[in-house]
């Protein structure tokens, strides 16, 4: 089974962030500044030896690439940023490149959103945006990613390099650009590309581009928390600004949204795939107060033991409901917004045992395709 974590490279200072939030920002800011807003909240969190890693730092890429191996995380799904020959945080998956000695499987989701101020002043203000027309720039982009292709480590579904989108529904010429993209890709000798959708806003079935993608993916718990949403009135939902501690869950306490972990964890494993090319997806957490602060959406419930047992549950469903041999995890080190499998102070390495375990009681751990990975502390 591979479990595939995706990841953030953002935490790291470059002159974007230097100009946009302050000389040295990075996402550790963040996550330091978070402060709990209600009984027991689990804020802030707090990494393991208070490593608060620099991402430029090879010896930091090596150090997460044997903790995956160990614990059986297959491999990494990188956060790519490209706006028209503009890339953002491109240095740790650029090194990881280069430094053959991380043996760990990896691919590559396109975060093809604009950049704004939403996610700390929930501000419309672009930062930098996306414009998807300049045919050149197709070109410019495939020529970036045919390396990380072609690198041995690549995932691949039936012989092709898996490509993520995040948000193909925002892209107005996603079938020209994907065909196109197939094209460049048959005649570079890769034999074309193997794409995939993240978001639940798209749906392959109603869009042109739609049969370009081999497999969708059941994003979690952004399901999950759409769903819960979904089961309260919205006269309800206002009235629980005053009643939070009469009602069930999801609740507000002021503008925070309150999260169930068993109820959407339950709705998960319940879920009946779209189709036959849906890809089940899983959560560790989720917790944006970094980010949002009071005006966040948090989950309660959470455990090692719980995540252990609901994860095991999903790699059956993987297995027998999506006849898949994936999952995508959310996350491997989002820690801005609660979901990371990376040590901490609360747990320490519980949540990547839980992923051990589950694993090894279904017989599913993994076994990688490049295995002259050192052992490395």
């Amino acid at each position: 089974m591979k479990i595939i974590a995706f990841y953030l490279p953002q935490f790291h200072c470059f002159p974007e962030n230097d100009a946009w939030w302050g000389t040295g920002f990075t996402e550790w800011n963040n996550v330091r500044s978070a402060q709990p807003l209600f009984k027991n909240h689990n804020q802030p969190r707090v990494p393991l030896d208070n490593n608060y890693y620099d991402l430029t730092e090879t010896e930091n890429l090596r150090w997460q690439a044997h903790l995956a191996q160990k614990y059986g995380v297959y491999g990494f799904c990188y956060y790519h940023y490209w706006f028209n020959g503009k890339l953002l945080m491109e240095k740790p998956m650029e090194q990881m490149l280069s430094d053959k000695e991380i043996q760990l499987p990896f691919c590559i989701c396109w975060a093809n959103e604009n950049w704004t101020k939403a996610w700390a002043k929930r501000s419309k203000e672009v930062l930098i945006a996306q414009n998807y027309e300049n045919k050149e720039d197709w070109k410019k982009h495939f020529e970036y990613l045919e390396k990380f292709f072609k690198d041995k480590r690549y995932i691949k579904c039936n012989g092709k390099p898996l490509l993520v989108i995040y948000r193909p529904e925002l892209i107005p010429c996603l079938k020209e650009l994907l065909e196109y993209w197939n094209d460049l890709a048959e005649n570079k000798g890769i034999g074309g590309i193997s794409y995939a959708y993240q978001h639940r806003y798209y749906n392959h079935q109603t869009d042109l581009g739609g049969d370009l993608f081999d497999y969708g993916i059941e994003y979690q718990p952004n399901y999950a928390m759409q769903n819960q949403k979904k089961s309260i009135p919205l006269v309800l939902r206002k009235m629980l600004n005053v009643m939070t501690n009469k009602i069930n869950f999801p609740s507000t306490r002021f503008s925070t949204i309150i999260f169930d972990y068993d109820k959407a964890w339950k709705y998960i494993l319940k879920m009946q795939p779209r189709d036959e090319k849906m890809i089940p997806g899983a959560f560790v957490d989720w917790d944006n107060t970094p980010r949002y602060k009071k005006q966040a959406s948090v989950f309660t419930g959470v455990s090692p033991e719980k995540f252990k047992n609901y994860l095991s549950l999903q790699i059956k469903n993987a297995r027998t409901k999506y006849k898949k041999d994936m999952i995508f995890m959310f996350a491997w080190n989002e820690w801005g917004e609660g979901g990371y499998l990376e040590p901490d102070e609360k747990y320490g390495f519980q949540m990547l045992e839980a992923i051990q375990e589950a694993l090894n009681e279904n017989n599913e751990f993994p076994t990688y395709p490049c295995n002259e990975s050192r052992e490395l502390g």
